[in-house]
């Protein structure tokens, strides 16, 4: 896992040598690991300012009782929803979007705010993006957390 987080394009023979087994055992593994939905899928990391999504924000939302997987399911379907969280505390759910201008974010957070059994939204922007990452190094269960590079 850890060698295709790094490098998910690493070749099954690579991550084979890596690992000293079989290049069979590694294609079987990763085909495991695709079965019991554990990797759920392949993707590119992009550098969204690159290409002008500059304007990222954390967006909470207080939902009206027994509505948040309704609210939630339509929040995620925007393409420029990247996640949507359940939480506690004063939000019921959040979410982090990217956008390329103040408008289209504006036009973002009303659209949010005219569904159904949204009482309010709370929008932070950021100022700076420190770091972004698709995820987190694993570790086995009982090893010590992975270090960095």
């Amino acid at each position: 896992m850890r060698i295709l987080q790094q490098d998910a394009r690493a070749s099954y023979r690579d991550i084979a040598k890596r690992l000293k087994v079989a290049e069979g055992t590694v294609y079987n593994r990763i085909r495991a690991l695709e079965e019991a939905g554990i990797i759920r899928g392949w993707h590119v990391d992009v550098a969204y300012n690159r290409l002008g999504y500059v304007m990222t924000a954390v967006i909470g939302i207080r939902i009206r009782g027994g509505h948040l997987g309704e609210v939630e399911a339509k929040a995620a379907a925007d393409p420029n929803c990247l996640a949507v969280y359940d939480v506690t505390g004063e939000f019921d759910a959040m979410l982090v979007v990217k956008h390329r201008t103040r408008e289209e974010l504006n036009a973002f957070v009303k659209r949010i705010n005219a569904l159904p059994h949204v009482e309010r939204t709370y929008t932070m922007l950021a100022l700076e993006v420190i770091k972004e990452a698709p995820g987190i190094l694993v570790s086995k269960p009982g090893e010590d957390e992975p270090k960095g590079k």
